[in-house]
């Protein structure tokens, strides 16, 4: 107990004494402990509140508050009721206050709130750290060490904007010299009188801040650890014409030895490579100014640098490299053989053209100036067998030089012997065996190439042979081609030649047989692919269809693929509907089929490939309104009707001759062929047909109806002969007949005695006579005058008037009759004739309007005297019975 109020008392003693005069002056009734200048980040702060000059509050009514955030009572110690610790980590580099508050507990204390407060600024800053690897440098200054030695260090830890670090370099030679210089960074330099040759020197590094200060670890060691020289000086190179493999190398010293004994490096390397190669230093540690390197390349430019240092181990800095020191070896004879090739292809003749290609030696030895060539056929062991001379031109740059085209046939093989010469002397020969087409031996099985790593790569497997000695890898690119060897024992490489993006590689991989070669195997690759730089431009094949139209395209040349083609897209285009078809990559022609006829077209092609696609030109095009043969089939079908109509038409006429020719050109009976002339009983009627014209006696008489009886009277002489007329009325000529709808027509012969003319041409009606007054084909006529006569009526012609072949039945009927002329036969001949010619004119119409139609009993009145039972009523007047 005694032991907590000594601490007590001189906790309150520090408050006291460490509170700011200008709070108890002020009359704050809040006062804090300590204000420390700064605060370690990462430790604990402890702080107390104290209340003075006043009774009015207790510690139980304080409270601590840090960034405007209250802290946790459960950091608080409570010391007395006037006293009140709070304890925090400090963390953050950013300063901070840490105030402490009164409670309002009563209204004195809300009125006078500023005096019940108070605070401390935490400034808060790391401790410094020790400083680390320290080294130290003395450079050449003209022919001596400069005397001014910079030293560098690692500064350890952290430091803050308002806590910072300084750090001092402290210098001492052995005999008690010390110089320090402060800074602020991480290195400094100190100046000496001279420099300290053969002596030791103690070096150390000080760090300070408000938080304490600490010492690095002191580095001892010789002046000469610390001395770094400049490079030798004056670099010459000797090529020696009796030494092709070495170059000699001389320099100067960069400083007198009696300051600092030297040890040299040397390194070189072919020019344009940065693979160096180093001389062993047990070569050159010692104090010399020239040196042999050998075994170089002849005729090959190489590029040397030297350097030095202090020649004791582990003492001093090597110096700077000097400059590149470059020179060509000489020429040497040429080491190893030309790297032969052919290039085999179709000439126009039909054999194989063969052109030989040939590289220089890879140990060339010096510029080759030209190829020897020797060409022999197998067949012929002897003949051909001098050299010749290709000179070497190589303005285009190229790798390789074309030497011989030789035409070979099929069935021929040829051995090919190159060497290579420069100006030295020639190399081995290269030989090349070409077999017979039908000897080609076994090519490489599964061929694959592609792309990794930004590397085009070929993978193959060996062929069914242990006899392959070597592959050749050739790849071809328009114009250039080049070719690569590998061992037996590849079946993978890389092409090492100098490829392009977006260019098409055709690879082939020949197996070589102890020089003779191989089957191709072939596959193409791309380094990288991508968008073409040119679509396809389509066209029309041939003219657009009515609903078709077929397009093609031509692929796109090879150097503006820079990729394999995947497909092609056709897009077509009428009005706003887009059409699209995708086609494969081997496709280069299209029909599009179900078009609408008289649309117009835009059509375009897409080609793609792996990394894009490009679109080429379009093109437009109008499909036709009609298909290609339709006007011609409708021309031709139409045609074809009209002549198949025509035809029938014919074939009907022909096969219907007779009702057609009965419909509309009614027959007219001839007179001329009347058989008029048999009408008489007394004759026999003849079966010849007449010939002769007998109608010769015809005349026409006008007959009005309203005069009948005179005309009757005058024709009594010839009623007995009408009693006849029955036999001859089938027979009638049929002159002025007609059809029963015929309109009545006027007389020819009108009369000439004043008659109303509009009577007389309603009751005229034309008769024809047939006077016989002649003999009829040697008839002798009767006392009485054969008379016939016949109204021009409506009435139709009788049914043998329209049918003449019953004239022969006719005929045959009145060859039938008796003889003797009977009277009682006769009449009964009479009453049956009569009743045959009664029956067709039952259905003979009478026209209403023809005043030619009579009764019986009308008739009776203009008849003349005569039974009127021998006339028979008919239209337009009466026929003699």
């Amino acid at each position: 107990m005694t032991k907590s109020v000594r601490v007590l008392q001189l906790l309150l003693l520090s408050c006291f004494t460490s509170a700011p005069p200008a709070a108890a002056e002020s009359g704050n009734h809040l006062v804090t402990a300590p204000h420390p200048p700064v605060v370690e980040i990462g430790t604990d702060f402890t702080a107390t509140c104290m209340i003075i000059n006043t009774a009015e509050v207790t510690a139980d009514d304080l409270y601590w508050k840090r960034a405007q955030a209250t802290v946790p009572k459960e950091q608080y110690t409570k010391i007395n009721t006037t006293a009140l610790n709070v304890t925090i980590h400090v963390s953050g580099e950013r300063n901070e206050w840490l105030f402490c508050f009164c409670k309002n507990v009563s209204d004195n204390v809300i009125l006078n709130q500023g005096k019940f407060m108070h605070g401390v600024l935490l400034q808060k800053g790391y401790r410094p750290r020790k400083p680390e690897n320290i080294s130290c440098i003395a450079l050449q200054e003209e022919t001596i060490i400069s005397p001014i030695i910079t030293c560098s260090w690692d500064a350890a830890g952290r430091q803050t904007k308002d806590v910072a670090t300084n750090f001092k370099l402290i210098v001492k030679v052995i005999n008690s010299i010390i110089v320090n210089v402060s800074t602020e960074g991480n290195s400094a330099s100190v100046p000496l009188n001279t420099f300290p040759h053969c002596m030791e020197l103690e070096i150390w590094v000080e760090a300070k801040n408000k938080l304490g200060t600490i010492q690095s670890e002191r580095l001892r060691r010789d002046s000469g650890y610390f001395v770094k020289t400049d490079p030798p000086a004056n670099i010459q190179i000797i090529s020696e014409k009796s030494f092709p493999t070495s170059l000699l190398i001389n320099w100067n010293l960069p400083i007198i030895s009696l300051y600092v004994g030297l040890m040299y490096e040397i390194r070189f390397c072919q020019n344009g490579s940065h693979d160096w190669a180093y001389v062993p230093l047990v070569d050159t540690a010692r104090n010399i100014q020239s040196f042999r390197l050998q075994n170089f390349r002849p005729d090959t430019v190489y590029v040397t640098q030297v350097r030095c240092k202090d020649h004791r181990e582990d003492y001093g800095y090597w110096s700077e490299w000097t400059s590149n020191a470059t020179e060509r070896t000489p020429e040497d004879q040429p080491k190893g053989k030309p790297d032969l090739w052919r290039i085999v292809s179709e000439s126009d003749v039909g054999e194989r053209r063969v052109q030989f290609v040939c590289k220089d030696p890879v140990f060339a030895n010096g510029r080759i100036i030209r190829f020897d060539m020797k060409v022999q056929e197998q067949k012929d062991k002897v003949k051909n067998t001098s050299w010749e001379s290709f000179p070497v031109n190589r303005s285009d740059h190229s790798s390789s030089s074309t030497l011989k085209d030789v035409l070979l046939a099929d069935q021929s093989a040829l051995k090919v012997s190159v060497t290579a010469v420069n100006s030295v002397g020639s190399s081995a020969a290269a030989s090349l065996f070409i077999p017979e087409t039908a000897h080609e031996l076994a090519p490489v099985r599964e061929l694959r190439g592609g792309v990794h790593g930004g590397q085009m790569r070929l993978q193959w497997k060996p062929p069914n042979t242990a006899a392959v000695t070597e592959y050749v890898v050739q790849w071809v690119s328009g114009d250039g081609m080049d070719w690569q060897r590998e061992n037996r024992s590849t079946t993978h490489t890389v092409i090492k030649g100098d490829l392009r993006k977006f260019v098409c590689y055709t690879v082939s991989v020949y197996p070589i047989y102890s020089g003779w070669t191989g089957q191709e195997a072939t596959v193409q690759v791309f380094l990288e692919q991508s968008a073409p730089e040119e679509g396809p431009a389509v066209r029309l094949h041939r003219q657009p269809g009515r609903n078709e139209a077929e397009l093609e395209w031509t692929e796109i040349p090879q150097s503006s693929r820079r990729g394999f083609i995947t497909n092609y897209t056709i897009f077509y285009k009428s009005g706003g509907e887009l059409h699209s078809v995708t086609v494969p990559s081997n496709t280069t022609s299209f029909t599009l089929r179900s078009l609408t006829g008289n649309t117009k077209y835009d059509t375009w092609i897409r080609a793609s490939t792996a990394a894009g696609s490009a679109e080429g030109s379009r093109h437009s095009f109008t499909t036709l309104k009609y298909a290609p043969g339709e006007i011609e089939l409708v021309v031709v079908g139409a045609s074809l009707g009209f002549l198949f109509v025509v035809v029938m038409t014919m074939v009907i006429c022909i096969s219907k001759k007779e009702t057609i020719k009965k419909n509309f050109w009614p027959q007219i009976p001839n007179p001329g062929e009347s058989t008029i002339g048999y009408w008489s009983p007394d004759y026999p009627l003849k079966a010849e047909t007449p010939k002769e014209n007998c109608l010769s006696g015809i005349s026409v008489l006008d007959v009005d109806m309203c005069d009948g009886k005179m005309v009757f009277d005058e024709d009594k002489t010839s009623l007995p002969l009408k009693k006849d007329k029955y036999l001859s009325e089938e027979h009638s000529s049929g002159i002025g007949g007609s059809s029963c709808m015929s309109s009545p027509r006027q007389s020819v012969s009108d009369s000439d005695e004043g008659g109303d003319p509009v009577d007389t041409t309603a009751s005229t009606v034309q008769y024809s006579s047939v006077v016989a007054s002649n003999g009829y084909k040697g008839q002798t006529p009767s006392s009485q005058a054969a008379i016939f006569s016949r109204s021009e009526s409506t009435q139709p012609l009788l049914d043998c008037e329209e049918n003449p072949d019953m004239l022969v039945q006719e005929g045959s009927r009145h060859q039938r009759r008796p003889a003797d002329n009977d009277p009682a036969h006769f009449n009964q001949l009479l009453e049956m004739e009569q009743q045959e010619v009664l029956e067709p004119l039952d259905f003979c119409p009478l026209e209403e309007d023809s005043e030619l139609t009579r009764t019986d009993e009308q008739s009776a009145d203009w008849l003349p005297t005569a039974p009127a039972s021998s006339y028979m009523p008919q239209l337009g007047g009466y026929k003699q019975q």
